[in-house]
């Protein structure tokens, strides 16, 4: 089990940064990127992490007619998580996504390997940056949390094998928490305000 502090009877976490956040989703790349459907219901799919750039914490590319993009137009509030299976490291990350077909962006994060998503149907539409139906899905962070683990692999497995046979939960790594950013202030939280009394 991952270890965490109790205060108060709640759970505490370490403060942690979205620095550190991005060193585990470089070594991921793939994250399940989950929105809300227009019947209420969730959907997650896996998307490719692009490199890291200004406008947003995570980017990504899609097509512009996908059901993604309506679900994010209707409902902006998205998940993000990543799983490092190797190490049992994981990040989700709970953000506010918007859609953007900035030819600038587009150029500046295009990649060669996008070619394989979007079909050479000739002119244009070629897979290239100035192909129109890209478009690109920007998600920043409201919050998010992670497992990191400092452990070599041998240790790790042995805490899990030990575990299963104590009966203990093991100690596989750290969970740590980004400070939860107001976006009309600018300044960070570690927690969300208390509700206010009617």
């Amino acid at each position: 089990m991952p270890h965490s502090k109790r205060e108060n009877g709640e759970e505490t976490k370490a403060a942690g940064s979205l620095d550190e956040l991005w060193k585990l989703v470089e070594g991921i790349e793939t994250a399940m990127l989950t929105t809300r459907r227009a019947d209420g219901h969730l959907v997650s799919r896996p998307m490719a992490t692009q490199k890291r750039s200004s406008g947003a914490d995570f980017w990504f590319v899609a097509m512009k007619d996908s059901p993604k993009i309506r679900e994010i137009t209707a409902e902006p509030r998205v998940n993000l998580a990543y799983y490092k299976d190797r190490t049992r490291e994981w990040v989700s990350v709970s953000g506010e996504a918007v859609i953007t077909d900035d030819p600038g962006k587009i150029h500046e994060l295009w990649a060669p390997d996008w070619r394989a998503w979007f079909e050479d149907e000739g002119g244009e539409r070629d897979g290239s940056a100035d192909d129109p139906r890209m478009v690109l899905i920007g998600v920043t962070a409201v919050t998010a949390q992670y497992m990191t683990v400092n452990k070599p692999q041998p240790l790790v497995l042995f805490e899990l094998a030990k575990g299963m046979v104590t009966g203990k939960a093991p100690d596989v790594g750290e969970v740590k928490e980004v400070p939860i950013r107001n976006r009309r202030t600018g300044r960070t939280r570690t927690r969300p305000p208390r509700p206010a009394r009617s």
